[in-house]
């Protein structure tokens, strides 16, 4: 069985980022979730002050085979068309990474057609799942080694020299697998966590969640046991993510968890290793609604309500800049004692 050694945050640094919050000359508390997140990182990192100037985005790509039933509005080609374009630069989350400073790094981890560039690292254990409606979508072998994977490319990365981490998907049909974990896994109906995905009619979406509430019967997954659930309703991408956060922990990484399919991942992976969720940093609320359920059982606020749905890591690129601001009020701003007035007291 796959585990996972994952230290807590120092709590010491999280008081000594507080306590600075605190002597700033500005109302106490007035950046929010972002002074959270500042104190959050001191502790992952063990740094009085964080360091985030290094950052990596990991794109995993994969096939499901779920799409045969119908549950996208596209079908399963238009994943590798869009891998190949993350290895070029020419997707959403390649144009705002290069303004929020953060390296892209498209990864294979069972798409049905290889990508072949330079720019692809390829990770794959098997081209595509199987369609969960008919069989399990993988083996709890093939879920294990995906997972391994992630985790192992967080390390590879974090030997690189990269201090911060962040988590995208593509994968044609995997709001389709995102929503039978999260039923499966949290225990709620497909209709309550079902949604339009990349853009279904609403008879889509009830077609949808009827392929989802039909195979969770078939399959019957053991909500007590994560390796059923991911292998039997699945995706390669989740499985991957959810290692890439469990290898960031690992390594006292912080890694920033996307939208709702990255969401499900860092929920696998706390089913995992609970301890991975005090690594986890969230980005955004999707416009996926069930993503709010996952971020309420993981504990995480996230900064960035939006309303997007894009998925690729675009939701971590939009948290990134804030981070960096805070951390210039952080690093720069002057004290109350600075310049000599009487500090804020918490009433």
């Amino acid at each position: 069985m796959t585990t996972f050694s994952i230290q807590k945050p120092d709590e010491a640094f999280r008081a000594l980022a507080f306590s600075r919050w605190n002597s700033i000359a500005k109302p106490l508390g007035s950046l929010g979730l972002l002074e959270k997140a500042v104190c959050d990182i001191a502790a992952m990192q063990r740094r009085a002050v964080p360091d985030i100037a290094h950052r990596a985005l990991a794109v995993f790509c994969a096939d499901n085979g779920i799409v045969a039933e119908g549950v996208s509005q596209t079908d399963s080609s238009v994943t590798a068309v869009v891998a190949k374009n993350l290895c070029t630069g020419d997707t959403s989350v390649c144009k705002m990474a290069r303004y929020a400073y953060c390296d892209v790094f498209p990864v294979d981890m069972g798409m049905n057609t290889a990508v072949i560039h330079q720019n692809m690292t390829d990770l794959h254990v098997v081209r595509g799942t199987r369609d969960f409606l008919l069989e399990d979508a993988m083996t709890r072998a093939q879920a294990e080694q995906a997972v391994k994977n992630g985790a192992s490319f967080a390390h590879a990365l974090v030997a690189k020299g990269y201090t911060l981490l962040a988590t995208g998907e593509m994968g044609i049909g995997n709001t389709t697998t995102s929503s039978a974990l999260v039923s499966v896994l949290l225990n709620l109906s497909p209709e309550a966590v079902t949604g339009a995905g990349a853009g279904l009619s609403r008879a889509g979406v009830l077609h949808k969640t009827f392929v989802i509430e039909s195979a969770i019967r078939k399959r019957m997954p053991a909500s007590g046991d994560i390796w059923d659930v991911l292998s039997k309703v699945g995706g390669l991408d989740i499985a991957g993510m959810a290692g890439f956060m469990l290898g960031a922990a690992e390594a006292q990484v912080p890694v920033i968890v996307d939208g709702f399919i990255s969401a499900v991942a860092a929920l696998v992976a706390y089913r995992i290793n609970p301890a991975v969720r005090g690594y986890l940093l969230a980005s955004h609320a999707s416009g996926e609604s069930a993503s709010s359920f996952v971020l309420k059982e993981l504990q995480l606020d996230a900064p960035v309500h939006a309303g997007m749905r894009l998925g690729e890591g675009t939701g971590c690129m939009t948290l990134l800049p804030l981070l960096d601001m805070a951390l210039a009020v952080f690093t720069e701003m002057a004290t109350f004692e600075d310049i000599h007035i009487e500090a804020y007291k918490a009433l």
